[in-house]
């Protein structure tokens, strides 16, 4: 079966250049002996299709079903270690608690930026400008 499906996937695939590069659809159908052969135009992607009850059903070929197996259960696998993680409402991994000398640096940070601001403040309120540290106010021009 897949020898002889060989050919009519190059030739599928030869077709599906053209016909993509003339605006046709994305999908492309060529008839075979025993249905259709269904090209992705736009992914590659080959399907064996056939007619049952008045209905043309398509199935992936057979190395592309093995590959999109592959995918459903490392998909599978990846669901249930989320499952399990999401249950303690944590993924496994705990974040790591700031040093002693880390917290010290942020609040002498946060301590200075509030004196500063509590400065501008009075100043506005006393209706002073205030200049930044360190820099001498501009001189007065006349």
């Amino acid at each position: 079966m897949r020898i002889c499906a060989l050919p009519l996937i190059f030739v599928a695939t030869l077709l599906a250049g053209s016909a993509h590069a003339e605006g046709e659809g994305r999908y492309r159908m060529e008839k075979t002996e025993t249905g259709f052969i269904r090209l992705d135009t736009a992914s590659g992607d080959v399907s064996l299709c056939r007619e049952q009850d008045g209905q043309i059903v398509c199935r992936m070929a057979a190395d592309e079903r093995a590959a999109f197996e592959k995918e459903l259960d490392l998909l599978a696998k990846r669901v249930e270690a989320l499952e399990k993680g999401g249950v303690s409402g944590q993924t496994g991994a705990k974040p790591a608690l700031p040093t002693d000398e880390e917290i010290d640096r942020t609040m002498t940070i946060m301590e200075k930026m509030m004196q500063r601001f509590m400065g501008i403040v009075k100043n506005l309120e006393d209706g002073e400008e205030e200049t930044a540290p360190g820099k001498d106010a501009d001189p007065q021009k006349t």
